[in-house]
Order: structure tokens, then C-alpha cells, then sequence
């Protein structure tokens, strides 16, 4: 809606702004989604009916700590097989996720190529759908630089 349409504009300069007498709109500010008074006139409100309305519950954990797993679908790397991998064996594509920096295997997709993968984890779809296109998963173990 454009400024100039808007029932504000009219109401500019009066004193109330189209809302009466003085006590119609106080307290609770202009809009109903806030939550004013809260500290001060609606503190026995909050205190009686709402009393973990300023409480902290649970605790997050440093996004240092967490550790995030990188994935890669079956079928993306079916279509992506052959640009990614650098050795052969047996007619087979070999793809080395760990070495690429992927974490887990998942099953969304479909596998048409035979393809040897190296990978830290992997869903029982996924491996099955590589064993099904006469391929296979290495499982390895990723080692730290400690």
C-alpha cells in the first residue's frame, strides 16, 4: 500500500493519532505482537501466569565443538564419478570421498556405474545400491593430524 494512502498519514500532527483519549493506547504499545510492559506495568502478569518468560533453559554447545559431517548422495556422484576420480581397477571407477573431504555416503539416488568408493561412513542404502551396480565401499578411518 502506498504512503500517501495509508490512514496514518491523515492523522499526522493531531495528538492522538486517531486513538481518543489518553488512555486507550497506553501500556501495551501500538502493535499486538510486542510484548511492552513486561519489566513494569505487566510485571505481575509475567511473575503470576508466565514465570519462565526471562528464564534460559538448556545449553548449547560452541560451534567449536560440534562437528559437522559432509555428505554426498549416491546419485550425485554417480553423475560426477568420472570428472572426480584419478585411478582405475578392475574397469572400476575409484573415488576416494575421504581425500575430497566427505564424511558419509548417503542412498538418494541411483548408482548405473560400477564405482570403488573410500569413505568414512556409510548408510546400509548406499552401499547396497553401490554393491547392486557391481561396485563397492571401503570403509576407513579418519586419522587426525595430532
Amino acid at each position: 500500500m502506498p504512503h500517501r494512502l495509508r490512514k496514518i498519514r491523515k492523522n499526522r500532527g493531531s495528538r492522538t493519532q486517531g486513538w481518543g483519549r489518553v488512555g486507550q493506547h497506553r501500556r501495551t504499545g501500538s502493535k499486538g505482537r510486542r510484548n511492552a510492559g513486561r519489566h513494569k506495568a505487566l510485571w505481575s502478569y509475567v511473575i503470576k501466569y508466565e514465570p519462565d518468560y526471562y528464564s534460559k533453559v538448556g545449553f548449547t554447545s560452541p560451534k567449536s565443538l560440534r562437528e559437522g559431517a559432509k555428505i554426498i548422495n549416491v546419485g550425485t556422484l554417480n553423475g560426477i564419478a568420472a570428472k572426480i576420480s584419478t585411478e582405475k581397477q578392475e574397469d572400476k571407477t575409484v573415488v576416494d570421498l575421504a581425500a575430497l573431504g566427505y564424511t558419509k555416503l548417503l542412498g538418494t539416488g541411483r548408482v548405473t556405474k560400477p564405482l570403488i568408493i573410500r569413505v568414512a561412513s556409510c548408510s546400509e542404502s548406499a552401499a547396497e545400491k553401490v554393491k547392486s551396480a557391481g561396485g563397492q565401499v571401503l570403509m576407513e578411518t579418519m586419522e587426525t593430524g595430532e
